[in-house]
């Protein structure tokens, strides 16, 4: 009986899936093979041949190094961080994380905009730059503006699962590990490092995947000249009207991040595997 009524619970978020998840997606592969003739909507593969244009090719290239660039950027800068933060006392480390966090509660727009007005021709930091007396930089709407905007939106989502490994670590391993006569970097790259793989692999795909999807921080900070894939669908979408077209990106585009999540997932379960074992 009580199976029965927990079943019934379950109904809103089946229906709630439905609508929202599986309906859409299916009217996504729809367009994407099909052409609009005379009315009509025809099956076709003139969508995914498109995508082979060189046009799009440099747009998919594009969006794809960025989001890589980003993703190390933010793992380079991010990992420091969540072991610094995880090595904090208790009693602090939770108000560090809060105001590391801080910034997300603001609306990612205006994050993005802040930008603008620090990195703009008369922007706080080229006021800075001429009040000590040096020249004036443009960052503004180059691929730097756009990488800046990708590593501060996104850099969180590379900390907070680092973090939350690195406080799951057995201190009693690391202890092991010094008793045994390892140094502090031995410790850190035979134990430490490879149990906060999983974090790592979740950190990664949590930045590379709204990274190479964006569309808000290249056409602010970019100014529209650097052109990624979430612009080119919200293009085909919003201004071209061109919803075969913009479908058929929009698959390739899922399908790209699941394979790097495949990967990711594989790698991670590589690494949960092979554990964090004293390797002297």
């Amino acid at each position: 009986m009580r199976k029965n009524k927990g079943s019934y619970l379950a109904y809103p978020y089946i229906v709630w899936s439905a609508l929202f998840i599986v309906v859409p997606l299916i009217l996504i592969l729809f367009f994407s093979f099909t052409v609009k003739e005379n009315g009509q909507y025809i099956f076709s593969l003139e969508n995914y041949n498109r995508l082979i244009d060189p046009i799009y090719s440099k747009v998919f290239l594009r969006s794809i190094w960025l989001a890589l660039v980003s993703t190390v950027i933010c793992l380079v800068l991010g990992y420091p961080v969540a072991y610094i933060i995880s090595k904090i006392k208790l009693s602090r480390r939770n108000t560090v994380i809060m105001l590391f966090i801080l910034p997300m509660w603001m609306n990612f727009l205006l994050r993005t905009y802040a930008w603008a007005a620090i990195l703009g021709r008369n922007g706080l930091l080229n006021t800075f730059l001429t009040t000590i007396g040096l020249e004036p930089i443009n960052i503004m709407y180059t691929n730097t503006a756009v990488l800046l905007g990708m590593v501060y939106n996104f850099l969180p989502f590379m900390v907070l699962p680092i973090y939350t490994v690195l406080i799951k670590i057995d201190q009693d391993l690391i202890n092991a590990a010094k008793d045994l006569g390892a140094s502090s970097f031995q410790v850190f790259t035979k134990v430490i490092f490879p149990l906060s793989l999983p974090g790592v692999a979740s950190g990664i795909t949590m930045v590379f995947m709204p990274a190479v999807s964006t569309f808000v921080i290249s056409r602010l900070l970019g100014g529209g000249q650097y052109m990624l894939i979430g612009n080119l669908i919200e293009q085909q979408f919003m201004s071209v009207g061109d919803w075969n077209f913009g479908s058929a990106v929009s698959i390739f585009m899922m399908i790209m991040i699941l394979i790097s999540m495949a990967f990711m997932s594989k790698f991670d379960g590589d690494s949960n595997k092979e554990g964090g074992g004293l390797l002297f």
